[in-house]
């Protein structure tokens, strides 16, 4: 295949990377903290560890580990927030052998037992406050070791107000005790007696089973191997990079890092360039999260569409100083016009839109730095990166013309854990990755998308596209955040409906019809506009049509 989009790259970034000098992500690590030990790796809640002290931790955290007799490849469940636990424990799993499954602290005992089940993990390091769900489970789960965090570990002093104030004052999930589980801070004490024995890992052996979000079907662990999780730093490192011109990085870290885009983009790639995370807790305290945005001179951000709208909806974050601020970067979901729009207005550094998959370890696509406004698409595919546009029968159809994505590079998983009827339907023989989203390539390589199959709205034959919907009504300034579904109708089988949460309480629906009316071709516009206070989210603020459609179909 031609990769004539490398035309279109930014000045300095190579048609191809190589990941081939790192043997693992544990021996990357090493040579970054024997690079950077000086250097802050992570803050949070007002405490910062540097690298070398990342080492120390983690080695600690592994040789306790090693010492409960758990072989190489043995399953490590991870249950925590952004908080400094999490790196030490995900880099002690990772340097010690082990496979890493990262577990939303938010799942329901149904969604925990399925993971933990299914995985085999046989260890978990979890928050106290979420204990009280795997309490539930643990008859029925492989899982024979619990290590429990709270949330002031590793703060020092201030560790035990912390503590004192979530377990007693603060209106939280109440912390939970596991008979026989061991406190994190024991495990490290423990662990810093005895010796870390490295274990063979190489390129082909899997580091994280990557869980999907479940939102479609049963939740399925990607297999993410060493050399894709290597690649897609790599990938991140030559994008990203020259557009900071040589400034040490330093990353607003919102998305819960044991979310694939966070994982990588964040956490891992600034492992490999020496930068650091300021890790944000709890995202959705808007007001806590603009005035700790407030105390750091940062120059990268990643996070959705949602949490960008979020912040720009604070009075206060238009007050901030964003002259550090090199590079934005919004995945995980549909960036819209509007939000582009006013996030460059506001900051004066354009929204970048990247596009990827849990199962591509994630990043696949990227708009250029060079990119100063909303061009409304993904981007191009990134080095070493394929992109096909394919019809039903899988045949690579014509410029412009919309069909499936489908990826090809060195970030593509494995497959599905222990699910090779699942694998075969998306992993074609060729080596390409069927997405299940719609997309189309112009004459540069860069890919729009239109949106999910499974998404799409019929009317009357025609293919209407939700993100379409949502990209017009929310340039409404009235309108905060907007999700469109197709419901059935006798005369043309589905009409779209909108669900609007209102920026203006004056808004009413005969605003947003004649508002489409204007945007929108007959049979785009939507028929039905239904009010709310809220949309149904993932944990990382992705809207979920799904939850909506489902709804509608329960009523």
């Amino acid at each position: 295949m031609e990769r004539f989009w490398t035309k279109s790259y930014a000045p300095g970034v190579p048609a191809e990377i190589d990941y081939r000098r790192y043997g693992s992500i544990g021996q990357l690590f090493d040579e970054s903290v024997a690079a950077y030990r000086d250097r802050d790796a992570f803050h949070c809640m007002g405490k910062t560890i540097r690298f070398g002290e990342l080492d120390r931790l983690s080695r600690d955290f592994a040789a306790w580990l090693q010492a409960r007799g758990l072989p190489k490849g043995a399953r490590i469940a991870i249950m925590m927030p952004n908080c400094l636990q999490y790196p030490v424990a995900l880099y002690a799993a990772l340097r010690a052998g082990y496979i890493v499954v990262n577990v939303n602290p938010l799942y329901t005992a149904r969604e925990l037992e399925h993971q933990l089940r299914d995985s085999g993990a046989e260890a978990i390091v979890i928050l106290e406050n979420f204990a009280r769900t795997l309490q539930e489970v643990l008859p029925r789960v492989p899982v024979k070791h619990v290590v429990l965090a709270a949330l002031g570990d590793l703060l020092g002093f201030k560790g035990h107000i912390v503590n004192l104030v979530v377990r007693k004052l603060k209106k939280m999930v109440p912390p939970h005790e596991i008979s026989g589980a061991v406190r994190f801070n024991d495990a490290l004490a423990e662990g810093a007696g005895k010796q870390m024995k490295p274990f063979e890992v190489g390129h082909e052996d899997i580091a994280f089973l990557q869980y999907t979000g479940g939102t479609t079907g049963v939740s399925k662990g990607a297999m993410l191997l060493h050399r894709n999780i290597l690649a897609n730093i790599c990938q991140s490192e030559a994008w990203l990079l020259p557009s900071l011109g040589g400034e040490i990085p330093v990353i607003i870290t919102a998305l819960p890092l044991y979310h694939i885009f966070s994982l990588t983009v964040n956490c891992l790639l600034m492992l490999k360039i020496g930068g650091c995370n300021i890790l944000i807790t709890n995202p959705r305290d808007i007001p806590g999260f603009v005035k700790e945005l407030g105390k750091h001179r940062y120059n990268i951000i990643t996070g959705v569409n949602t949490l960008f709208n979020a912040l720009m909806n604070n009075p206060e974050f238009a007050k901030l100083d964003f002259t550090a601020l090199k590079s934005a970067v919004g995945g995980g979901m549909a960036v819209q016009k509007a939000v582009a729009e006013r996030w460059k207005q506001m900051t004066g550094k354009p929204l970048q839109e990247g596009y990827g998959l849990t199962e591509t370890s994630p990043s696949a696509t990227m708009n250029p730095p060079y990119i100063e406004s909303f061009n409304g698409s993904i981007g191009l595919p990134l080095p070493s990166t394929e992109i096909a546009i394919r019809d039903e029968d899988r045949r690579d159809l014509p410029l412009g013309q919309p069909g499936e994505i489908a990826i090809r590079g060195p970030q593509v998983m494995k497959g599905y854990w222990q699910r090779p009827e699942e694998t075969e339907k998306v992993l074609g023989p060729d080596g390409f990755l069927y997405t299940g989203d719609i997309g189309v390539m112009d004459e540069k390589g860069f890919v729009t998308i239109v949106d999910r199959k499974k998404d799409m709205i019929l009317v009357s034959g025609f293919n209407v596209y939700p993100n379409e919907i949502e990209q017009v009504v929310a340039m409404h300034p009235g309108v905060l955040e907007v999700a469109a579904i197709g419901v059935p109708d006798e005369h043309s089988g589905e009409v779209p409906k909108v669900f609007v949460v209102k920026r203006d309480p004056a808004l009413t629906e005969q605003d947003v019809l004649e508002h489409c009316r204007r945007e929108l071709t007959g049979y785009k516009r939507p028929k039905y506009v239904e009010f709310r206070a809220e949309l149904p989210k993932t944990n990382v603020g992705k809207i979920l049509r799904r939850a909506l459609r489902e709804e509608k179909k329960a009523a």
